[in-house]
């Protein structure tokens, strides 16, 4: 308790003497101010993970809302071009022109058409699983902005730990007679915390904003699809070959392997 006090008078010090300082900076031209890289330097060795997490939480960003846009998941010229091909029940053409588009989109519609010769049930398995794949791949990148949003908090923590460990020492060796010897520790405490909230707070936020993106763009891909096989002719299409995507599996064979003949 004691040390404790000690350490908010000697804040309340240091703070004193910088607002002294700043003043008669301000008054005499050409005295050096602190700069950013003065507060990214003062913040300690935290600060270089939590620039790194600052890049990452920028490139998801844009990342996640590029992806999640309406004309990557589900482009409105694909969509009419496989509406067309599937009321001419050209289904090969519209496979072929699935496999080559490269949506989210066009592969559930390729996954469908390829195992709607084994049935209706198993095509719609295959379009659930493959709906699953989709979401899971959005939500496996955004998963990362929720990591950076636990974690910079905490890399901000250490930083202050570090900090207040730093602070004890030298008002331990020194007193409080000299307060210009905790600036940079003091400097380390508060700059790691206030950077790790600048970073997780929007990072949480950006979160859930493409996650509820995800959510929706996953519906209308299956409300697209669903439209499509709605009035499917499996019956017709039954035993014949749409996709190119040929099975692994044969019939078994149960003759035993012939011997080697013994010298």
């Amino acid at each position: 308790m004691r040390n404790l006090l000690r350490l908010t008078l000697a804040l309340a010090l240091s703070t004193s003497l910088s607002m002294a300082q700043d003043a008669a900076a301000a008054a005499a031209p050409g005295v050096h101010t602190r700069t950013m890289m003065d507060t990214f330097h003062e913040g300690g060795w935290v600060m270089y993970p939590i620039v790194f997490c600052s890049m990452a939480l920028i490139w998801l960003v844009v990342d996640g809302f590029i992806r999640t846009a309406k004309k990557k998941v589900y482009p409105a010229e694909q969509v009419q071009a496989l509406r067309d091909l599937f009321q001419q029940g050209n289904y090969r053409a519209a496979y072929q022109y699935a496999k080559e588009a490269g949506s989210p989109f066009a592969d559930v519609v390729r996954v469908g058409l390829s195992m709607a010769p084994e049935g209706k049930e198993v095509t719609e398995e295959a379009i659930f699983a493959e709906i699953n794949r989709v979401n899971g791949d959005f939500q496996g990148r955004i998963s990362y902005l929720s990591v950076i949003g636990v974690c910079t908090p905490m890399i901000g923590l250490t930083g202050t730990v570090t900090g207040m460990m730093s602070a004890f020492a030298t008002l331990g060796s020194s007193g409080v007679g000299d307060p210009s010897k905790l600036a940079g520790a003091i400097g380390e405490v508060l700059i790691a915390t206030a950077s790790g909230l600048f970073i997780a707070i929007p990072a949480f936020i950006c979160y859930y904003l493409i996650r509820n993106r995800v959510q929706y763009a996953v519906h209308d891909v299956t409300e697209l699809v669903n439209g499509l096989f709605r009035a499917f002719p499996y019956d017709k299409v039954a035993g014949k070959e749409i996709g190119d995507e040929r099975p692994y599996a044969a019939d078994p064979v149960w003759e035993e392997p012939a011997q080697a003949p013994q010298a």
